[in-house]
């Protein structure tokens, strides 16, 4: 599969409809930008804090989308005058192409916090998931986060994903304990 796959999620209780679409150059900014923010650094762990990483990080997101097994989309808001303010990423990343079993994840930038982004992002790419690859073997997608990210919990939740078990402290990736939430696909 190769870009561009665009998404889009439609308005809801007073929100604006998102895109999300292939990470392109000209978010490299706003993607160095969001990385900046103390809650950000907090959790995610691969980081963009100049231009020239946030260049080396597009380009991962590229050879993932080549090779099939890492489908990163930024999230902006649809309708937004150009440029559209970076909202987030929301990302699938199959171990294999048809595997069973994927994992997803996202963050919001953080002037987007709040306003049920990231969970209209998780609903968009767990729909577009399953229509693509359940028909390939794709049964499941997980989710992980560490325990004290209660933020990230609620989203899960919020996004179909309950909490299917705790898991231990994996450092340097993961130095906290983190809960495993978990998402049954079906297709027709």
């Amino acid at each position: 599969m190769t870009p561009p796959v665009t998404l889009r999620a439609a308005p809801a209780a007073g929100r604006p409809a998102l895109l999300l679409r292939p990470w392109r150059e000209e978010d490299v900014p706003a993607l160095v930008e969001a990385c900046a923010d103390p809650a950000m650094r907090q959790w995610i762990h691969h980081r963009a804090d100049d231009e020239a990483e946030g260049l080396r990080w597009l380009a991962e997101q590229r050879r993932g989308w080549a090779s099939g097994v890492r489908f990163a989309f930024a999230v902006l808001e649809e309708d937004a005058p150009a440029p559209r303010r970076l909202l987030g990423n929301a990302v699938l990343k199959l171990p294999k192409p048809g595997a069973p079993a994927a994992e997803v994840g996202y963050w919001t930038a953080a002037h987007a916090r709040g306003r049920g982004t990231a969970t209209r992002a998780l609903d968009t790419l767990t729909a577009w998931a399953a229509e693509t690859f359940a028909p390939t073997g794709l049964r499941r997608l997980d989710l992980f986060h560490q325990l004290d990210n209660e933020a990230s919990c609620r989203v899960a939740r919020k996004a179909g994903y309950p909490t299917h078990t705790t898991l231990p402290a994996s450092p340097p990736t993961h130095p906290l304990p983190g809960h495993l939430h978990t998402h049954h696909l079906t297709h027709p």
